[in-house]
């Protein structure tokens, strides 16, 4: 089978490349150091949640994308990040939005991904088990990992394969996500003589750094339990702390349940480690608190506070300004209007065109009228149209005068 690995190892290892056996042999070790210490410790679901946001972070940054990992944390935990709350524009809320929408995407890849996304990580997952020429894992999985992209294969499914890939092979007992992100940037060679020791460096600094990260949780966890040392022998606060380590964020109902206690004593269990400075408080709200231990102070950062009405201000009301932080009127304002001054207008030629319209008016309707009796069948011979006499003032032709014009006497 032929493959980049030809070129690097010629008819038996030891011929290859002095720096691709370097680099296998420094990727090895980290490889097993990070095993031996993360197998059976307590602190293995905090250290993966951890390494994982830095594995999103690492891998964004290589995609072109930079991503603050406690921003991470706080979507993840439904929280609203500060960052959202203080741009400035509607463009620098966008790029916080697309930052963060793509590192949901990226941490979804490597915990849950859905059906489609699976699908892809089991193809890809295939083909890093497929090719096998030299049976060292490590070297064989570098060697897929080009072949894959060499492909034009997606980035996100094989970092998820990856992962897999170290459990199954056994490299690794948990699935802590070393993906050699720092090998795919764009000054890295793509010759895969050149590319697979890069990323065995690239893999080597990754187990370096998530081993020291778990270095950093243990000097936290015991800096916390050496805190509350000293209590009495019955006390749940060094318990309690064992939680907050192993656990990102902790709630007190979730305390309490795990401590088989009150939810109001574990809440003020919470409050009294955070006034001892062992443990932070990441929400800042009223409701559905969350606590964690004092690392987690960058998070606490990171999230916005809850919104509160301003003093004296009621829901949904305009805020009250006192009469007494209105600003005087100064010199050279505009002075204050007075009262309107009411004109009188003269109606005289708009009474008499009035009158002319009413006395119009009685003429059409006598008319009509008398129209309308000539044409009504009678014994008394009709007379002639233009033999109609004018109406007598007198008669008012069923016309109220009164009614009909303002001026009838």
């Amino acid at each position: 089978m032929t493959g980049p690995l030809d070129r690097l190892l010629r008819p038996a290892p030891v011929a290859a490349d002095p720096a691709l056996l370097a680099a296998l042999a420094r990727a090895s070790a980290g490889f097993a150091r990070l095993d031996q210490a993360t197998t059976g410790h307590p602190l293995l679901p905090a250290l993966l949640h951890r390494s994982r946001l830095e594995a999103v972070r690492r891998q964004a940054a290589v995609d072109g994308q930079l991503i603050d990992p406690w921003q991470l944390a706080a979507l993840l935990e439904g929280l609203r990040p500060r960052r959202l709350g203080e741009a400035r524009s509607i463009a620098e809320a966008g790029d916080v939005f697309e930052a963060g929408r793509m590192a949901l995407t990226l941490h979804r890849w490597l915990t849950t991904p859905d059906f489609d996304e699976e699908g892809q990580v089991r193809e890809a997952l295939d083909v890093l088990r497929s090719n096998q020429p030299s049976g060292v894992a490590l070297l064989d999985a570098a060697a897929g990992v080009w072949g894959w992209l060499d492909q034009g294969g997606a980035r996100p499914p094989l970092r998820a394969a990856l992962v897999r890939t170290w459990t199954a092979t056994r490299l690794l007992r948990a699935p802590l996500p070393l993906t050699g992100a720092a090998a795919l940037r764009p000054e890295v060679a793509w010759q895969p003589e050149s590319w697979i020791p890069v990323m065995l460096q690239a893999l080597a600094d990754e187990a370096e750094a998530t081993l020291g990260l778990l270095g950093e949780l243990e000097r936290g966890w015991l800096a916390a339990r050496s805190a509350v040392a000293g209590r009495r022998r019955h006390s749940r606060a060094p318990a309690a702390i064992d939680l907050l380590a192993a656990t990102p964020l902790l709630s007190a109902t979730t305390l309490a349940g795990a401590l088989g206690m009150a939810i109001k004593n574990a809440l003020a269990l919470l409050e009294q480690l955070v006034g001892l400075g062992v443990v932070v408080e990441v929400t800042g709200r009223s409701a559905r608190r969350l606590f964690g231990l004092r690392g987690l102070a960058p998070l606490a950062r990171a999230v916005a506070p809850p919104r509160r009405p301003e003093p004296g201000r009621g829901r949904g009301r305009p805020r009250q300004i006192p009469v007494e932080d209105v600003a005087p009127v100064g010199e050279g304002a505009i002075a204050p209007f007075g009262s309107l001054v009411r004109q009188r207008f003269d109606y005289d030629e708009l009474e008499e065109a009035m009158a002319a319209i009413d006395a119009t008016i009685r003429r059409t309707r006598h008319a009509l009228q008398t129209l309308a009796e000539d044409q009504a069948p009678s014994t008394v011979a009709p007379t002639h149209r233009g033999d109609i006499a004018p109406p007598v003032a007198s008669d008012p032709i069923g016309v109220d005068p009164d009614r009909d014009s303002p001026h009838a006497e």
